[in-house]
């Protein structure tokens, strides 16, 4: 087939015809993106993928003949290639979506419907498929020692109390997160984490990502108060600000428009964890694309928080990092598998 040279070529897997007839519908309108072709199943794609090798697959995960979820697997071991998993709204559907980033998917993104418009799921996809086309799918990440980092916890109780640890990632942020958390002890100050991710499936994240981590990891609700051994996951759509009452933070969860181009948006987390806690604070940004964050971040060091970039290496897409440090918002540049003991030296440090 012929295809249109310097534009990024797009597969789309899934048994409903309306379904491709949207997508590609929706993607013709990107002058950088063209769909190379379509599939109705498994099988079809395979053969697709073997003669023409394109830069970007949509993959339903349920699917007759062949789920979405063991193609997946079987394309990341012999032709490994960016996957972007077009999912129901549903719990059923976040679960799959979430086993689904495991085996080497780099985003997830609702189907259109009752709770999404086509309109709001355009310009989303064709943000998601211009960062897939950029990330680099199947970098090893670092695995976490059991029982957090291996080394003495200095943290003081007053240490734990007073500090906030706020935390954003776009693509390929739900691997490197689950790094990052399964490492921290179960001491840890508590944290605020912005990934982004539709509604509901950040639920179904914060439940796998508390199965497998010493500290309690949850979907925030609003006024929940940010304590020590809890990690409190934005849900998706919503925003989550840090603020302060006394000696005590606690996250507010409210609507309202998109910031930065995300809802919820690490900048909004950033900016008002600054504002809340000031030197009291420690900001980590990790892999995704576009700026969601780099001001943010800022806003933290000028305030006097100390702040973390993951480096370019150990991320899938290095974008929002890279943005924060040519702003100079990042104090520290460290590899994904680093970041957990700079984190808690940190704390210790202030602790001291």
């Amino acid at each position: 087939m012929t295809t249109t040279k310097g534009k990024i070529q797009v597969l789309v897997v899934d048994d409903s015809a309306v379904v491709r007839q949207v997508l590609s519908r929706e993607l013709a309108r990107a002058e950088d993106i063209e769909v190379m072709g379509t599939a109705p199943d498994p099988y079809v794609a395979r053969d697709m993928i073997v003669e023409n090798r394109p830069d970007v697959m949509l993959l339903d995960l349920e699917m007759p003949r062949m789920d979405g979820l063991t193609f997946l697997k079987k394309i990341m071991k012999y032709y490994p290639l960016p996957v972007i998993i077009v999912s129901s709204l549903t719990p059923k559907g976040g679960e799959l979506a979430l086993e689904a980033m495991n085996s080497g998917a780099v985003e997830v993104l609702c189907k259109p419907g009752s709770a999404l418009s086509v309109n709001d799921m355009s310009a989303d996809l064709i943000q998601k498929i211009r960062a897939a086309a950029r990330a680099k799918v199947g970098i090893a990440q670092p695995q976490a020692p059991p029982g957090g980092v291996r080394r003495e916890i200095r943290i003081s109780q007053a240490g734990m109390t007073h500090t906030v640890i706020a935390i954003g990632a776009s693509t390929g942020g739900t691997q490197a997160l689950q790094t990052l958390l399964m490492a921290m002890p179960s001491g840890s100050p508590g944290i605020v984490v912005v990934q982004h991710m539709p509604e509901h499936f950040t639920a179904s994240f914060a439940q796998r990502l508390n199965q497998l981590c010493d500290i309690e990891v949850r979907e925030a609700r609003d006024n929940d108060s940010v304590l020590p051994g809890l990690a409190l996951i934005a849900p998706g759509n919503y925003h989550a600000l840090v603020k302060r009452s006394g000696a005590r933070f606690y996250v507010q969860v409210k609507g309202g428009p998109l910031v930065s181009g995300h809802r919820p948006s690490v900048d909004v987390l950033f900016k008002t964890t600054a504002q809340a806690a000031g030197k009291n604070a420690l900001g980590v940004i990790m892999t995704g694309m576009g700026r969601d964050g780099a001001a943010g971040l800022l806003a933290m060091r000028e305030n006097g928080a100390r702040t973390i970039a993951q480096d370019e290496q150990s991320c899938v897409v290095f974008g929002m990092p890279k943005e924060a440090i040519k702003l100079g918002a990042a104090e520290f540049t460290l590899p994904l598998g680093s970041i957990a003991n700079k984190v808690v030296d940190l704390v210790n440090t202030r602790a001291a």
